[in-house]
């Protein structure tokens, strides 16, 4: 698996979904965050976030995630 360098989830309030960007290098990946209500906490985001990558083919680390709320 590629290393991603570092996320992002914010709510995107047009859409009314979670917004996960996973950057590689200059590269940056945009992909919504399957099921994850607005209220959701900062730990499923950032797991949804992961998994999200992981699926894509990307190892992130939880700790290099940030949520925007």
């Amino acid at each position: 698996m590629t290393r991603a360098d570092r996320a992002e989830i914010r709510w995107d309030s047009e859409k009314k979904r979670w917004l996960i960007r996973i950057q590689v290098g200059e590269e940056v990946i945009r992909r919504p965050a399957p099921g994850a209500p607005h209220d959701a906490g900062e730990d499923i985001l950032r797991s949804a976030a992961v998994k999200t990558a992981e699926d894509d083919g990307y190892q992130i680390e939880p700790a290099t995630v940030t949520v925007v709320r």
